[in-house]
């Protein structure tokens, strides 16, 4: 599936108008509603090929992913299978019990991993997955998010010195027919 032709399945697929508040806790007046595209195994397949081409392109020397739960675990196993190599999930605490670890699956420190996301705002989830990937030692400059909606992620991230790779901005995505409406609030 071409960029072009899975930017329009995307918003076929995602995208909704109404009042809706976000993880940042802004208000949009619309939403790119993740689980309708992540769940569906057409998209996801195109999705995983194009963010392993991406990291590819933007982090050759990954030699994991990482993806912080929920939504960015489905998009990170769709590009391992694409690129062959593995990947990590994140918590966003320790879990309590068993090996009560964050981080879930094998790793050696000083490896290099390329964050996996699947809508960037203010890039609150990845802060956050950043923040644990260096404290068990990996290194991260890169993430790749299938869309950033230009609301402060990007910057957010360079401040921690990672940059963001979105397949898609949302000024591009919904360019044409539909145009973001403006936030409330």
């Amino acid at each position: 599936m071409s960029t072009a032709e899975l930017g329009e399945a995307l918003v076929a697929a995602a995208y909704l108008e109404g009042d809706f508040v976000l993880r940042s806790g802004k208000r949009s007046g619309y939403y790119l509603d993740k689980y309708r595209f992540e769940t569906r195994p057409d998209l996801l397949s195109a999705l995983g090929e194009h963010i392993a081409a991406a990291v590819r392109e933007h982090e050759p020397e990954a030699s994991r992913l990482a993806a912080p739960v929920l939504g960015g675990v489905v998009l990170a196993a769709s590009a391992s299978l694409a690129s062959g190599l593995p990947f990590l999930m994140i918590r966003d605490a320790a879990k309590e019990y068993g090996t009560a670890n964050r981080i879930e699956g094998p790793f050696e420190p000083d490896e290099t991993v390329c964050l996996i996301e699947d809508i960037v705002t203010s890039g609150g989830a990845l802060l956050e997955a950043i923040e644990a990937v260096r404290a068990a030692g990996l290194v991260v400059r890169t993430a790749v998010c299938v869309v950033d909606r230009e609301e402060g992620g990007s910057d957010a991230l360079a401040r921690h010195a990672v940059r963001l790779r979105p397949l898609f901005r949302v000024k591009d995505l919904l360019q044409g027919e539909k145009t973001p409406a403006k936030p409330h609030g």
